[in-house]
């Protein structure tokens, strides 16, 4: 068999497979809806799970997250270590609904031990946990991290300049963290190649307050309805 036959041969096998990858994806998503529209008014943190216990990222995430679940709001986190658990640690000590949305890796990362047992669900494929972040949040409060917590951050702020989704806050925590990125947005993006608009800037808070981020959550919600997002 020549090279071109082979190649179409593997191509052939490999999308004999697709149609039967639709039940999977079905399957994640009707457990993350039944699950999720159960945990009420929630509050989805972000941030790196390589953030250690002893450090002040750790320390400020579990506050707000604390202080947040004592304001009536549950916690939703991507249940595994590092900021995630610091989140549902301090869901739980404020007594709030601790949601823990993990992902399946192959090198990281198991759910933290601080996620109710009714609000765990695993996930494979990270769109359709992306969805369940976005969907059954009133607020995203990103705190320091990587590739991952940029990318969730991105796909609400796109989702909301597009209008695919009502408006909601989004919280950068730790402004010395975030400044490079918002300048290089507000010089790059908005002044030098008006790739977004102006009032595109209007859709992110930065703060350094643990209080101002349950302020800016409650005042928000004064003027608007708590339902998911679509």
């Amino acid at each position: 068999m020549n090279a071109k036959k082979v190649k179409q041969k593997n191509w052939n096998e490999i999308k004999s497979n697709d149609s039967w990858q639709i039940f999977k994806v079905m399957s994640e998503f009707v457990e993350g809806f039944e699950k999720m529209n159960k945990i009420g008014p929630s509050v989805t943190i972000f941030g790196s799970a390589r953030t250690k216990k002893e450090a002040l990222h750790y320390k400020q995430a579990q506050k707000i997250a604390k202080k947040l679940a004592q304001s009536g709001y549950g916690i939703i986190s991507g249940g595994g270590p590092g900021i995630m658990e610091a989140a549902n640690r301090g869901a739980q000590k404020g007594k709030g609904a601790s949601a823990g949305l993990n992902i399946v890796l192959p090198f990281e990362q198991e759910a933290n031990p601080y996620i109710d047992a009714d609000k765990l669900v695993d996930f494979n494929y990270f769109f359709v946990r992306k969805v369940m972040f976005v969907k059954y949040a009133q607020a995203f409060v990103v705190m320091p991290g990587g590739f991952g917590t940029l990318d969730e951050f991105f796909e609400a702020i796109t989702l909301i300049q597009t209008k695919k989704i009502e408006k909601f806050p989004i919280i950068l925590f730790d402004t010395n963290y975030w400044n490079g990125l918002i300048e290089w947005i507000k010089t790059k993006l908005r002044d030098e190649y008006q790739y977004i608009s102006p009032n595109d800037l209007d859709l992110i808070q930065t703060t350094d307050d643990i209080d101002e981020v349950v302020r800016i959550i409650d005042k928000f919600y004064k003027k608007q309805i708590l339902r998911p997002n679509f």
